[in-house]
């Protein structure tokens, strides 16, 4: 990485942090959403996708989160055509235009979302990146590199070592205290499903009080986000952790 690259990064990420202080400050306020899957959950129910018939249990969306989606709060469809939003909402992904992005950042986002393979990051980029007034690159870097943090974390931590088995909503929290700081689990919203009579954990919904510019990997910079959102209720009290396969 080149030195102006490293200041446009350290730039970006202390205007980041910037907006989280004023935001902890003013009580807290949730203005993205980053969305992480758990991925063999969603394909239990989903199984003719494309990344859930080529799932394995060597993939890394077996034992690590997935990236769902990085969503600027009460704004969809900006400036998006009423053509590509119908195709949107039909579910015609393919059919959006392509995301233009470097080769690095594609193979980064391949593997942290594997909806790639049915276009999810054509509908991620039609609905929600187009009202964050960030280009395709910063706004799909930016979530690659949250998700990466969440990886990073005790809370993925806990949810590998718990493979097949239920954890509870207490325990997440806890996860999310010891990594992102007390109080960060106030902020997440669990996901769970039905697959027969199984209650799966399906994902999280994590609050950021802001998320502009090439954020860092680093998890210290998704604790400032974390602490400067509003609190929110947790959902889903506990589920399962399913494993890949079917």
């Amino acid at each position: 990485m080149s030195s102006m690259q490293l200041r446009t990064l350290s730039f970006a990420l202390s205007m980041v942090v910037a907006g989280a202080a004023v935001a902890q400050e003013a009580g807290g306020r949730t203005r993205f959403i980053l969305s992480a899957s758990w991925q063999p959950a969603f394909c239990q129910t989903n199984q003719k996708k494309a990344e859930c018939a080529s799932q394995t249990g060597e993939r890394p969306d077996a034992t690590n989160f997935s990236l769902h989606g990085l969503w600027p709060m009460r704004q969809n469809y900006c400036d998006v055509s009423a053509e590509q939003k119908a195709a949107d909402k039909d579910g015609s992904w393919n059919t959006l235009p392509a995301v233009t992005l470097s080769a690095e950042t594609q193979t980064a986002l391949a593997k942290a979302m594997p909806g790639t393979q049915s276009g999810l990051e054509r509908h991620e980029w039609t609905k929600h990146g187009t009202c964050t007034k960030m280009n395709a690159e910063d706004y799909f870097g930016v979530g690659v590199h949250l998700l990466g943090a969440l990886n990073t974390s005790a809370v993925r931590d806990l949810f590998a070592a718990n493979i097949g088995k239920p954890v509870k909503a207490e325990a997440i929290k806890a996860a999310f205290d010891k990594s992102f700081g007390p109080g960060a689990g106030e902020r997440v919203k669990m996901s769970c499903r039905r697959a027969g009579n199984v209650k799966l954990i399906s994902g999280l919904t994590i609050g950021l009080s802001e998320a502009a510019g090439a954020a860092s990997a680093k998890s210290a910079a998704l604790a400032d986000l974390i602490q400067g959102a509003g609190k929110t209720s947790f959902g889903c009290d506990e589920g399962i952790v399913d494993a890949a396969g079917f």
